[in-house]
């Protein structure tokens, strides 16, 4: 009996130490602001705001619905979980948001399309995730860029969006791969960690709120394995999204 009782002091102790060691998200995000000296976004009223990217963006959004606030034009992913929780939390706010994420897109598909699905929306809150693809395809010969031009690109594009859209807010979301899940594996580090560091570096030369998803899904496997926040490496499940849209919205005042 003793012994049983030393066990379930020994596992309360241990589970409470796991408690304190575990990180929040918002304070994973705020740290990462705080330590660039940028604040966090305030809503408007009539804000527009859009999300893009690749498929994690895209989460089998229904591409022929193009309005606003709609469930199918938003996916099933983060951005279609922290659309619901701003417009539940902002009910007269009159928020108007967007998901034009596209599966497969890399850097040069987003500027291909970046007149009618990005400037023609004229956003007010421009949140980007890109990057995944643009090191992923060079792994399966279907693409010759490099992390150089993927910042470079990058650049470019927001150059560009910054010219037509001075006042657009920017968030950049950390492209992110979790090891040892059928598509990541040893291959993608260290090369893999270039185009983090290049997207971290694109977002503080244009002054944007940068999300460390990396970080949240390395805190999120002390909790579980990485399979149960996401099932291949690199798309969600429905856990992982949800990690996704609580780093997000902690970008937000």
């Amino acid at each position: 009996m003793e012994t049983q009782k030393n066990n379930r002091r020994d596992f309360i102790k241990k589970a409470s130490m796991a408690g304190l060691m575990a990180i929040t998200i918002p304070e994973i995000v705020s740290a990462s602001l705080a330590a660039k000296g940028v604040k966090k976004y305030q809503l408007e009223k009539g804000n527009v705001i859009l999300f893009q990217g690749d498929s994690i963006t895209d989460a089998g959004r229904n591409k022929e619905e193009s309005n606003y606030n709609v469930a199918r034009a938003l996916g099933t992913g983060y951005a279609m979980l922290a659309s619901a929780q701003l417009l539940e939390k902002n009910p007269g706010m009159d928020l108007k948001i967007y998901n034009r994420g596209i599966s497969g897109n890399k850097v040069p598909q987003l500027a291909d399309r970046w007149d009618k699905d990005c400037l023609g929306l004229k956003p007010d809150i421009l949140s980007i995730m890109i990057g995944v693809n643009d090191y992923w395809h060079r792994l399966n010969n279907n693409y010759a860029g490099n992390v150089k031009s993927y910042k470079d690109e990058f650049t470019a594009l927001l150059e560009r969006t910054k010219k037509e859209l001075p006042d657009a807010r920017l968030i950049i979301g950390e492209p992110y791969a979790v090891t040892g899940i059928k598509a990541v594996d040893d291959k993608w580090f260290p090369e893999f960690n270039g185009y983090q560091k290049a997207a971290l570096e694109v977002a503080d030369a244009f002054g944007a709120i940068f999300v460390p998803f990396q970080r949240v899904f390395d805190e999120a496997q002390k909790r579980a394995p990485g399979v149960y926040w996401t099932y291949d490496g690199v798309h969600p499940s429905v856990a992982g999204a949800q990690l996704l849209a609580r780093a997000w919205l902690a970008a937000l005042r």
